[in-house]
């Protein structure tokens, strides 16, 4: 495991299309989260948990789903 006085070198290339992924994530996206994974100092996925989130409106009966305005 690396200390924490190392510091993770990836390509520019690489960079762009981690940042891409990421950013193609959040516009799809309401609430949740984006963990991403490195296996031996490398990026090996991108992992995206997506929350919905519930409000009850007082004149319906059923709960609405709440996204985030984009």
């Amino acid at each position: 495991m690396p200390n924490s006085q190392s510091t993770l070198k990836i390509s520019s290339e690489v960079s762009q299309e981690i940042l891409r992924v990421i950013e193609e994530i959040k516009q799809g996206s309401g609430f949740g989260s984006v963990e991403i994974v490195l296996h031996e100092g490398r990026v090996t996925q991108i992992e995206k948990r997506e929350k919905l989130r519930f409000t009850q409106d007082n004149s319906k009966s059923v709960p609405t789903v709440r996204t985030a305005a984009k």
